[in-house]
């Protein structure tokens, strides 16, 4: 399982990283809010932990800004600012926890194994296609034992894919499911550069073409 935190004090960020660590999750730390954001948009992750206040970018920025990208990991985020208001606002903007400072870390692990869960089972079982296995949990593929690099967004337009086999997607209907929020209208072309950059992957490493272009309209995932 692997979690990021983006936690502006070096301190708060080595207490729940050691303590996540001992517990057996593989954790990696952003101090600055443009460093998490790349980090949670190019990585696949478990959980995000996430400071308000940051440098660079704030947090409610971050979580907004995740949710128009379609990343659905889940956000705890941790703040001194504790009012209702405070935190109607954070799981408005996206979030999926709430956590004040100071806090007991037992509390803060329980949200992290409570949030966790909780995504394993809104996602569900490992699915497959031909030669592809994809687990939903660890968002993560594979094509004959052997594990496919992939960024976040390459494995949700996979999964997509691999939910929907031996169906033309149109471009729209891509965006509506895997960069929800986005106006499809706006963002088809951004399709064809994922669907590209996915498609060189699963070429490689299958040794054949799985992800057919539909000339003007979009695309099927079928053997040939």
């Amino acid at each position: 399982m692997q979690i990021l935190i983006i936690e502006r004090e070096n301190k708060t960020a080595d207490f729940i990283r050691r303590g996540l660590e001992v517990d057996g999750y593989e954790v990696e730390v952003a101090h600055d809010g443009v460093k998490g954001f790349r980090k949670a948009l190019e990585e696949s992750y478990n959980l995000i932990i996430l400071d308000l206040i940051l440098p660079k970018k704030d947090g409610l920025a971050i979580v907004k800004d995740l949710r128009i990208a379609g990343i659905t990991t889940p956000v705890l985020i941790l703040s001194t600012k504790n009012t209702v208001e405070d935190i109607v606002t954070g799981l408005d903007a996206g979030a999926d926890g709430y956590l004040t400072k100071p806090f007991a870390f037992a509390e803060l692990l329980a949200r992290v194994q409570a949030l966790i869960r909780r995504s394993q089972c809104e996602r569900g079982v490992e699915i497959r296609f031909a030669e592809l296995l994809l687990d939903p949990i660890t968002r993560k593929a594979w094509s004959n034992e052997e594990e496919i690099n992939l960024t976040s967004k390459e494995y949700a337009l996979l999964e997509f894919f691999v939910r929907n086999p031996n169906e033309v997607l149109s471009r729209s209907t891509i965006v509506e499911n895997v960069w929800p929020k986005m106006e499809a209208v706006k963002f088809t072309n951004i399709v064809s550069v994922y669907a590209s950059f996915l498609r060189k992957k699963i070429d490689k490493i299958t040794g054949r073409n799985l992800i057919h272009t539909v000339p003007g309209t979009g695309y099927i995932l079928k053997e040939t």
